[in-house]
């Protein structure tokens, strides 16, 4: 017997007995597909801003392909792209032509360019002409690393400038990337200088 039982037995007054609570299940389920309903709008009104970008983007080329013989690799790499923004503005990114789809990647620099190849996500190349600067950084739109945890690739494309930010499985590697990029466009500007 609990306490309360063996004080009310001794005072002889009758200890009631609380029933449980009745739910309001239909006050319940209103609540859940209110909460549903406005999730997927959520969900509605991000998919659409996204496509929307993409609209704006509109007037980015299309992206240049592989040419058939681009030459020995000088580097190559797996890892994840984290997506490309307009150069210098960290959080614009561009998703026209699928710029902005994440993705795995492998990424070969030859003398003719870099090769970015990404299994379910456009392929795309950037011919050595086109590169501008390779660096370490710490953030691209929506991705944030460690200081120098991020190889970002500027290129001109059109009339933009995009730089593109990948992550190497060993990213030790990165330091090298840099420094191939760098002297390629370095050689590449003193040869068209020349001429």
């Amino acid at each position: 017997m609990t306490p309360a039982t063996l004080l009310a037995a001794g005072t002889g007054l009758a200890v009631e007995e609380k029933s449980a609570e009745v739910t309001d299940w239909a006050a319940r389920i209103g609540w859940v597909v209110g909460l549903l309903l406005f999730v997927a709008l959520v969900y509605w009104l991000m998919r659409e801003g996204w496509k929307w970008r993409g609209t704006l983007q509109g007037d980015l080329p299309e992206l240049p392909s592989a040419p058939d013989d681009p030459g020995p690799a000088r580097l190559s790499m797996s890892g994840r792209y984290h997506g490309s923004t307009t150069a210098g503005q960290w959080l614009d990114r561009i998703v026209a032509h699928g710029l902005g789809t994440r993705s795995r990647v492998e990424l070969t620099l030859t003398d003719a360019g870099l090769d970015v190849v990404r299994p379910g996500a456009p392929d795309f190349f950037v011919p050595a002409a086109q590169l501008r600067e390779a660096r370490l950084d710490k953030g691209i739109a929506g991705k944030v690393l460690t200081e120098g945890g991020l190889l970002v690739v500027t290129w001109a494309h059109g009339e933009r400038l995009i730089d593109s930010g990948f992550r190497s499985d060993h990213a030790a590697e990165h330091n090298e990337w840099v420094d191939l990029i760098n002297s390629m466009i370095n050689t590449n500007s003193t040869e068209g200088a020349e001429r």
